[in-house]
């Protein structure tokens, strides 16, 4: 079985994860990062000095850490830190999923995790903000929420200077081009500002091969008329087909090289085709059609760009997994269940659609719930239940619903349990203020799709009533057979966990698996592209 290896809490965290150094090594970090700098500001908007004093006035329970968010400030030349443009950073998200996630460990935060709830609501207005003081407002709350967690956390270790702040907001953009060169090439010891993940570590061994495949020709190729190449056909492509595979090492060369150049396509060159499938998230048929061309076309630069977005990514983790953690990694539609720091089992998912994105967090699942009744949202009351209502005067009661309250043209409505019911016959709950969980579906032939971004937001499961076995595989009277009765008795029932697990939602696109093998992702929900804009000085990159 294929696995994801252990890449801890996938959640968005901060990089300030691990223990700040000590000043010499600090000092040395520093330099190494003004190596790869540039000038090019993150955000054009920047702070007035004098309203970090009026914020404090407003604000005293913040006039402890009154001198560090100045000094925060004045070492970036006042210029914003939680906003890119007029919308929250990367670094916003991972903050407060930090927070979110500490609930086991710092239990006296609840007030920072509700004031963090409530100042990411007020940051996400669409990109835009009706006022240059309201965004300041959220600006600087933020970072003195990020003070009072980091003094919760780290306590005398880190002291008020908090000189880490500064490595997990970056400061200025890198240099694309010098930060590859040197960590393919080993040109300095950028021990002090590299993450302990292991993950890390096996993604930059992978970057030597795209950065010496950045020299080579890369042409875009082509099925021509043809809509997909089988198994046993023959085509001109076939040759430049093995020899792009041959150099990105899924393609094994044999000892005759006339080979190399046949057009026909024999099992040796089906073989790498699958390989290569495999990595890249299709249906390992050795079919060759568009999905197989066009990441055959993605270039070795993107790729490493890729690579690096994800190794970013590796500084907001933990080094280990939470144990028994439940993983979802969205860009693979991906559920990884593990048992201490090994994969038990995994299954295929069904994700957020683009427009309506399963988001990134970590919590903890608490509850089942059989035979589930659904509550449709107002956006979907209003966005498909009356619309088709209008065309049908019947559909309520063909998809088992009934109003139960609300108004006529606003009317709150349920589904029954039941074959039709939208969450299928079982749910998992592990509240949180986003309002999504696990759920069965009615609509298995998602599943079988290689993009599954179809949802409304929640992740509906393959095997909902495996995993609902596996939950409660302690309690034996939780047999196989009465947890297929509870989810087909029509009667909802609530079941809690006498033990909760960690959940993690998270997004990687590059990984390593277990088996050395590299495996890319789409960016369905352009989290890569926006988190690179953040990252790398030069919109184009060329090596």
């Amino acid at each position: 079985m294929r696995s994801l290896p252990a890449l801890g809490i996938l959640a968005l965290l901060a990089s300030c994860a691990s223990p700040i150094a000590e000043p010499d090594i600090a000092e040395q970090a520093q330099a190494i990062e003004a190596v790869f700098e540039t000038p090019a500001a993150y955000t054009v908007r920047t702070l007035d000095p004098a309203a970090i004093s009026d914020f404090i006035a407003k604000h005293p329970e913040h006039l402890p850490d009154s001198n560090g968010i100045a000094g925060f400030y004045q070492r970036r030349g006042f210029q914003f830190a939680w906003f890119v443009n007029d919308s929250l950073s990367q670094s916003a998200a991972a903050f407060h999923n930090l927070v979110t996630s500490a609930d086991t460990v710092y239990r006296e935060l609840g007030y920072v995790r509700a004031r963090l709830d409530e100042l990411m609501l007020r940051g996400k207005v669409n990109g835009d903000h009706d006022c240059d003081s309201c965004m300041q407002h959220i600006e600087l709350a933020l970072t003195a929420q990020f003070f009072r967690f980091a003094d919760k956390k780290y306590g005398g270790t880190v002291g008020k200077d908090l000189r880490e702040l500064d490595w997990f907001i970056p400061r200025r953009k890198k240099n694309f081009d010098r930060l590859l060169d040197s960590l393919v090439a080993g040109r300095m010891d950028l021990s002090p500002v590299e993450p302990l993940h292991p993950q890390y570590a096996q993604l930059k061994s992978q970057l030597k091969r795209y950065h010496d495949l950045s020299s080579v020709q890369w042409p875009t190729l082509s099925l021509g008329d043809r809509r997909k190449l089988e198994p046993g056909n023959e085509d001109p492509l076939v040759p430049e087909l093995r020899q792009r595979l041959m150099l990105l090492g899924d393609f094994i060369a044999t000892g005759d090289s006339v080979l190399l150049f046949s057009p026909d396509y024999d099992s040796l060159l089906v073989a790498a085709v699958m390989r290569f499938q495999e990595r890249h998230g299709l249906h390992p048929d050795g079919v060759i059609g568009k999905g197989v061309i066009a990441q055959l076309n993605i270039s070795p630069a993107d790729r490493a760009r890729t690579m690096l977005v994800n190794m970013e990514r590796l500084r907001w983790v933990p080094e280990q997994n939470a144990p028994d953690l439940l993983l979802v990694n969205i860009p693979e539609f991906r559920l990884y269940v593990h048992e201490a720091d090994t994969v038990a089992w995994s299954m295929v998912v069904v994700v957020g659609a683009t427009a309506t994105r399963t988001v990134i967090f970590s919590d903890s699942l608490s509850t089942i719930v059989f035979s589930p009744t659904w509550t449709p949202p107002p956006s979907i009351v209003r966005g498909e239940i009356m619309p088709a209502l209008a065309k049908d005067p019947n559909y309520l009661k063909k998809k088992g619903m009934e109003v139960i309250g609300g108004s006529e043209k606003n009317p709150v409505i349920r589904q029954n349990p039941g074959a039709s019911n939208a969450l299928g016959r079982v749910k998992f709950l592990f509240p949180n203020s986003y309002s999504i969980y696990f759920h069965d579906t009615p609509s298995k032939s998602f599943f079988a799709r290689e993009s599954r971004a179809f949802s409304h937001g929640c992740i509906r499961l393959a095997e909902p009533q495996r995993f609902a076995e596996y939950l409660l595989r302690a309690d034996t009277a939780w047999t196989t057979k009465k947890v297929k009765e509870a989810m087909h008795s029509g009667e909802e029932q609530y079941v809690r966990l006498k033990k909760k697990r960690p959940v993690s939602i998270g997004y990687f696109t590059a990984w390593v698996d277990r088996n050395g093998l590299l495996h890319f992702r789409d960016d369905v929900y352009g989290h890569d592209a926006r988190l690179a804009e953040e990252l790398f000085a030069l919109p184009a990159l060329e090596i």
